[in-house]
């Protein structure tokens, strides 16, 4: 697949052409975007976790091949992006933000509470696309049973049983974040929007380490 082009990216390369050598050499360092996650130290030595906030984003809406589709779900940016055929490129078609498991790492066993990882050319793949309307689940947070998956639970095929892309039901303050038992949790009107437009039995799915590179379709120019 070739590499994508956002239409920006030209201006991301003129912005570092010209300009001042001192504003350059004084500037503060850049941040790297892609990573969802901070630890703050406070003054009394203790951390705190926050996660850069985010909203669902839809970059192509034009036809597009369907089967041609497939996901990256990123563990450093918190995202799970939509890709496609388009013109003979790939491009990003979608991102949504996630929640994934509150432990970090692969996963080796079941209650590990760690979200799996694809092996290189290896995707993973949606096995069903379930109605979850009327599922409940207990965290163990004295909630009881409640209505946890959303509308849909779009289950994978890894080594691992039970684990999926669905919804946030009584959780969407988690997402994004890091929070699930090994899922990967969109907020609800996200998990619609994937399942309507974008997600298929049959689709790869590709799930990503923490310090993972950039895939050769990928790039960091950001739109």
């Amino acid at each position: 697949m070739k590499k994508m082009f956002l239409p920006l990216l030209a201006c991301f390369v003129l912005a570092g052409c010209g300009g001042d050598k001192n504003e350059a050499k004084d500037a503060a360092p850049a941040v790297d975007e892609t990573v969802a996650e901070r630890t703050v130290t406070n003054p009394d030595g203790s951390q705190v976790t926050t996660f850069r906030p985010d909203t669902s984003r839809v970059y192509h809406k034009g036809d597009i091949d369907r089967k041609s589709l497939f996901a990256v779900i990123s563990k450093r940016e918190l995202r799970l992006m939509v890709y496609g055929a388009v013109g003979g490129d790939t491009v990003l078609v979608a991102h949504y933000p996630v929640c994934l498991s509150r432990n970090k790492g692969q996963k080796t066993t079941g209650g590990d509470m760690k979200t799996p990882e694809s092996e290189p050319g290896k995707p993973f793949t949606v096995k069903q696309i379930q109605d979850a309307s009327t599922w409940e689940h207990d965290f163990g947070d004295g909630r009881g049973m409640i209505k946890a998956y959303g509308d849909w639970f779009i289950r994978l095929e890894t080594p691992f049983s039970g684990i999926g892309i669905h919804g946030s039901t009584n959780n969407e303050n988690s997402v994004p974040g890091r929070d699930s038992e090994g899922c990967i949790r969109l907020r609800d009107n996200d998990i619609r929007h994937f399942k309507e437009n974008y997600a298929y039995v049959g689709m790869p799915v590709i799930i990503k380490a923490e310090g993972q590179d950039l895939l050769p379709f990928e790039t960091k120019a950001k739109p």
